[in-house]
């Protein structure tokens, strides 16, 4: 009786252990889901009301999710250091989220030295989302660990913090965009040079994470349909808040915001403002032609196939959209664009690879 206990006890508590990592690893990707929305609503706040605060509704929403983030990795980590074993996916969450939290005072101080700014790209925002990238690979390693081998749970597991991963990415390269807007040129191709580095790579690592062929066409057809979910929040936020508009006076004050020129944007393309879906889809055909290619196999063809269709796709796309017909590129522009977006797709598809070979319980698909 006493060997039967003995033996008993040591399995229920590494069950228990298991199914609060498994706890800890779902929290943590609707705390990422929940502060996702939260900036998306954020965004679509700042293009529509104009008017800013540190209490603001998608403020608050987004400070929820990156708090309870921070309290689920920062905790298993703690958990994990006490069972005495070493979780690479905890520790690289907690690490991006500690750049999120670190980010924020520097963000308050940024905006003592040079006023309020409303872009994407500042240096405390970058931080932030540099931790908020490194926060889901973190989830996507965790979701490995948890489940060695091919297994549907893992499958999931990997699917849901891609999706997540690659909508935080979309967040990072949509002000390219406004780029070519602005200055046109070899410009006129930054959002697909800069996703075809970071979806590639996402895309990739995905697929070979989870051992889904399908992975990065799932992915990215998911990401389209989280876009739409934080869509439909906003919207319930801003009927539920009611916000009072102050779009005009913040746009006469600087006209050359990037809040001024996405009003500017959608008036030439005739459409509503925050409401685009064209970024979204854009990535789908590419992704398909990378999920035939298969990433996880063909790394070299899937890199320069993934970065060649999103060159060709987005290229056409933004070449029709109104709002930037002023700003077409001059054919050497377009053969420079052509030379550079295959190989920063390459390069992305080079960094998956690498990665993915240094995780534990690699897959191998079937050849």
């Amino acid at each position: 009786m006493s060997i039967r206990v003995a033996v008993v006890a040591p399995t229920v508590a590494i069950a228990g252990d298991r199914a609060l990592s498994i706890a800890g690893f779902v929290g943590l990707l609707i705390a990422m889901a929940i502060g996702g929305w939260g900036v998306q609503w954020d965004i679509r706040w700042h293009l529509l009301i104009g008017r800013d605060s540190f209490w603001i509704a998608p403020h608050v929403m987004t400070y929820a999710g990156v708090t309870l983030s921070a309290t689920i990795a920062f905790g298993m980590l703690a958990l994990e250091r006490v069972r005495g074993r070493a979780s690479q996916g905890w520790w690289l969450a907690a690490v991006g989220m500690a750049l999120t939290i670190i980010a924020a005072p520097i963000d308050d101080l940024w905006h003592r030295l040079f006023g309020i700014d409303v872009t994407v790209w500042s240096p405390p925002h970058l931080l932030g989302l540099a931790g908020a990238h490194l926060n889901l690979l973190g989830a996507m390693l965790v979701a490995v660990e948890l489940w060695p081998g091919s297994s549907r749970r893992r499958a999931i597991g990997v699917l849901v913090a891609g999706t997540l991963l690659l909508g935080t990415c979309y967040v990072t390269v949509d002000p390219g965009v406004q780029t070519a807007f602005r200055r046109g040129g070899v410009f006129f191709f930054t959002w697909p040079l800069l996703g075809a580095l970071g979806f590639t790579f996402i895309l990739s690592l995905t697929a070979r994470a989870s051992g889904l062929r399908l992975a990065p066409l799932v992915v990215t057809v998911a990401a389209l349909g989280l876009h739409v979910v934080g869509l439909g929040i906003s919207d319930a936020g801003f009927a539920l808040t009611q916000p009072v508009p102050a779009i005009q006076e913040a746009i006469a004050a600087d006209p050359t915001s990037p809040i001024a020129i996405a009003h500017e944007m959608a008036r030439r393309s005739g459409t509503v403002v925050g409401r685009s879906f064209l970024l979204r889809w854009l990535p789908i055909l590419p992704a398909a032609v990378l999920t035939l290619v298969d990433a996880r196999r063909r790394w070299i063809a899937g890199g320069i196939a993934f970065g060649a269709t999103l060159f060709v796709s987005a290229g056409h796309m933004l070449a029709g959209a109104p709002s930037l017909r002023h700003a077409l590129p001059a054919p050497g522009d377009v053969v420079l664009a052509a030379l550079l977006i295959p190989p920063a797709a390459l390069a992305g598809s080079a960094a998956a690879r690498w990665l993915a070979r240094r995780w534990p319980s690699p897959i191998t698909p079937p050849a």
